[in-house]
């Protein structure tokens, strides 16, 4: 049963590029083409404070992504003063995954492709869109401050949600996985993801690093107390993973 703070309106929304129909598995999504619908009772594991920290793409595109970090100043300052400067609150879910959709297309753009070291590892273009994907609907997840994981849905479960969606074996969501929680983000890209996601009001956690299994992560606000966080992760049910690998059977 989803824990709801009030009734909520269907999510719909029209991406700059198709869906994956194997979306339609998850409880709650209905992907045609473009458009993605989401049922939130239907989706949601949690849904208590539906409102999120945003800040204009186009802001964060001409006035961060370009930043230099200097011996004053770090990347991680630069986009909490963005953040501070320009975040907005906002009620509108379809707003957050327009955002969230932009911030993952740049950070898993295909031009990384060619790079020596992701090819070596086998990555292809079906697992940037995956990373797109997953990324973006992960975007609803919000954390507090006090670090309670107040709205959670089956895109937390970032790997979990892979296998389900596009029937990747254990190997290769492993794969993705890793590349979502660690193996992309060299520094020159963990620092491209740290201006992205001011876009989201915050900065990216990995869940993986304070779990042993693979329990994705979530965009949370600077400042979050990560020790609830991971107490909080801790308690993460196992029976929301077992939801989310039952929308594969």
């Amino acid at each position: 049963m989803t824990i709801m703070s009030e009734a909520a309106l269907p999510i719909e929304v029209e991406f700059p590029e198709p869906f994956h129909p194997g979306w339609n598995k998850i409880d709650g999504v209905t992907a045609d083409d473009h458009r993605v619908r989401i049922d939130p009772a239907a989706y949601f594991f949690r849904y208590e404070n539906p409102s999120w920290l945003v800040c204009d793409w186009d802001g964060v595109r001409s006035g961060l992504l370009n930043a230099t970090e200097t011996e004053q100043t770090t990347v991680e300052q630069m986009a909490l003063d963005h953040v501070r400067a320009h975040g907005r609150s906002t009620r509108d879910p379809a707003e957050v995954l327009a955002i969230a959709w932009k911030v993952t297309a740049y950070i898993f753009r295909a031009e990384h492709l060619s790079e020596p070291g992701l090819a070596a590892l086998g990555v292809r273009a079906e697992h940037l869109r995956m990373l797109r994907e997953v990324g973006t609907l992960m975007a609803l997840n919000r954390v507090e401050l006090n670090g309670r994981i107040s709205n959670v849905g089956p895109a937390w479960m970032f790997p979990i949600a892979c296998k389900v969606v596009y029937g990747l074996g254990h190997q290769e969501a492993q794969l993705v996985d890793e590349l979502y929680h660690g193996t992309w983000f060299d520094e020159a890209r963990r620092v491209e993801a740290v201006k992205a996601n001011a876009a989201l009001g915050g900065k990216l956690v990995h869940g993986c690093q304070s779990q042993a299994d693979m329990r994705g992560g979530c965009v949370v606000p600077f400042g979050v107390d990560l020790a609830e966080f991971r107490r909080e992760l801790r308690g993460f049910g196992d029976d929301w993973i077992e939801r989310v690998e039952a929308c594969g059977r």
